[in-house]
């Protein structure tokens, strides 16, 4: 069935993360089964995916999480995303489960299943190659599951051309459960722009915003932070136990581009060609078609596990892609057996002999694979730290990095104040993308402070700073994201960090669309987005209380500049209240007021 909205759904959502929640609140019942038929999968790109901005090619998958039974939701480059809407759609909407193996065949407005069952039990890889040769066309996109998704490992990613992936949340799981293996795209259309010249305009005053220099995203990719996070004390290191890693340098950008670097990949229609593909000889054999490791794969197979081995990591990036694995996930779950092992709450006998003290390459190359077969220790392992923790017991829960079910990311809350906050209030869980870091906010003049004066954000804060100020850049900047993730741009060209302003993207898209839009009504539809996460979230059960962190957080780090440094758990709590309250929500139980609910049209949903 192809449904056809009225302009008003996409001007009060826009796309992304919004319209999904849209979805899900009318078309799901509470307590749906996320691995049941009835858990509605949407995979939606935005008004301006497809079009020739830079940084525009991001699209939302979402459902409800197998992992932590709240909102799943993950975001994506590529160009997946823009082949979909060149296609003739802007989203997609997947509800109950074949009988068989199936992939979904979307050729400029046609729609066709078709048998998966060669396909299935195929690396990604493999998958995408055997799809593309069965259509006859080398330029289809493919987002697709791999074996882990097929086995419904609880933090099983979607990714499209192999290395762009939608990688939080468990979202490949769901997909499994519907034995949908991948869906295939390909669209020959052209974007419709209202204003094409004016489009044009602004694309190219973003495209003179932006110089390569040495260093910078383009150069060094997202790892090129690694030696400055080390130095600041906060590169997450043996499951958070510390925040400096003696190898810091070996696994930093800057190793990366000297080594084992042989391409700069980008997203459609991008110019920052951020994404980075490696390539290593033995013993490690490393294919580059799969990228390489951003620096969330590096921090948590590197210093989260104690390993300085980059070929090693950049292996077990690429077992992650073939397998369909969350990076992220992946690697704290790793951390956390690790810690089990070193405490004898997890023994040889539980892992079959293998040794999982920190920094053993070996073993944790080895259990990734495990993991996606659900084998062995691998399937205690694949239902996540918070679920293993509580089969294992004897402690093994002080150990579980995690917010809402959810791992940690690699950046340390101790080090990042408004991040703590970020964790604990995220819909989905943990999630490094719930705002620009504090570290961006802390110099008067910096080029991130800047970037936040049209949200009237003009004074520095610490980043060791709790309270009111912090609250006051942490709430707009979330809310900045969240239109980023309605509206399918990418942050690292979006505002702070990239080149294109907020003027610019308000400007961007209304010469797009047409819309005599503003500032205002954008940030409105982002704090929309928010409050439906958190009304879907309140509805499955969720209170103020699962707005917590790990009490590891609140203890001090073992080593580094922050040694001694730990969360007081008075000012995590009057931090949380102050948030509560900016939000329009009851200030003790989380849950949003009906004027607030009023004010963003969303009544309908109480």
């Amino acid at each position: 069935m192809v449904e056809e909205p009225e302009e008003k759904l996409y001007r009060s959502y826009l796309g992304g993360s919004a319209m999904a929640l849209h979805y899900l609140l009318t078309e799901t019942k509470p307590g749906v089964d996320p691995l049941g038929p009835d858990n509605l999968l949407i995979f939606a790109p935005s008004v301006l995916n497809g079009t020739p901005g830079p940084g525009m090619s991001r699209y939302t998958v979402a459902a409800r999480s197998p992992l932590t039974g709240a909102l799943g939701e993950a975001e994506a480059g590529g160009w997946w995303g823009p082949e979909l809407k060149l296609a003739g759609f802007d989203a997609i909407l997947i509800t109950g489960k074949s009988s068989k193996p199936v992939y979904l065949w979307i050729h400029d407005g046609d729609v066709a299943i078709k048998d998966a069952a060669s396909i299935w039990g195929k690396s990604t890889g493999e998958a995408q190659a055997m799809i593309r040769q069965e259509l006859g066309d080398e330029k289809i996109r493919v987002a697709q599951i791999g074996p882990a998704g097929e086995k419904m490992v609880r933090y099983a990613c979607v990714l499209n051309e192999l290395k762009h992936a939608n990688g939080r949340s468990g979202l490949g799981a769901v997909m499994g459960s519907k034995m949908l293996r991948a869906i295939a795209v390909r669209g020959t259309g052209k974007p419709t722009l209202h204003d094409p010249a004016r489009v044009e305009e602004v694309r190219k005053g973003i495209q003179a915003n932006y110089h390569r220099t040495p260093g910078d995203m383009h150069d060094l990719g997202t790892s090129g932070g690694i030696p400055f996070l080390d130095m600041r004390g906060i590169l997450p290191t043996r499951n958070f136990r510390q925040g400096s890693f003696e190898g810091a340098a070996q696994i930093s950008g800057q190793a990366m581009r000297d080594t084992i670097l042989t391409g700069r990949g980008t997203c459609y229609a991008c110019y920052v060609a951020c994404k980075r593909e490696v390539k290593t000889g033995a013993p490690y054999n490393v294919d580059p078609t799969y990228g390489g490791p951003e620096y969330e794969t590096i921090g948590s197979f590197g210093s989260l596990c104690g390993i300085a081995d980059l070929p090693a990591i950049a292996k077990a990036n690429e077992l992650c892609n073939a397998l369909g694995l969350d990076t992220i996930s992946a690697g704290t779950t790793i951390a956390f057996a690790m810690e089990a092992f070193e405490a004898g709450i997890l023994t040889s006998k539980d892992t079959d002999g293998m040794d999982l003290h920190f920094g053993n390459v070996d073993s944790m190359l080895k259990l990734l694979p495990m993991i996606a077969d659900r084998t062995g220790v691998g399937d205690l392992l694949a239902e996540g730290v918070l679920r293993a923790a509580r089969k294992l017991g004897g402690g093994a829960e002080a150990m579980a990095m995690h917010a809402r079910g959810q791992e940690f990311p690699m950046h340390e809350p101790r080090g990042k104040r408004s991040m703590a906050i970020g964790y604990a209030v995220s819909p989905t869980g943990a999630c490094h993308m719930e705002a620009d870091h504090d570290t961006d906010f802390e110099v008067a003049g910096a080029a991130g402070l800047e970037a936040l004066a049209p949200l009237g954000l003009f004074d520095p804060v610490d980043a060791l700073e709790m309270g009111a100020a912090k609250m006051r850049i942490f709430f707009p900047a979330q809310q900045m994201w969240n239109l980023y993730n309605c509206i399918g741009v990418c942050d690292f060209v979006g505002t702070p960090i990239g080149p294109m302003s907020l003027p610019m993207l308000v400007d961007y898209l209304s010469a797009v669309t047409g819309w005599n839009t503003s500032l205002y009504e954008l940030m409105q539809v982002a704090e929309r987005s928010q409050t439906m996460a958190r009304l879907f979230n309140t509805r499955e059960g969720f209170k103020a209380e699962d707005d917590d962190l790990p009490q590891r957080m609140f203890q001090p780090l073992e080593n580094g500049a922050l040694r001694g440094k730990g969360i007081d758990r008075k000012e995590f709590e009057e931090s949380k209240r102050l948030y509560y309250e900016m939000a329009g929500w009851d200030p003790v139980t989380g849950i949003p007021t009906k004027g607030k609910l009023a004010e963003l049209d969303l009544l309908w949903a109480i």
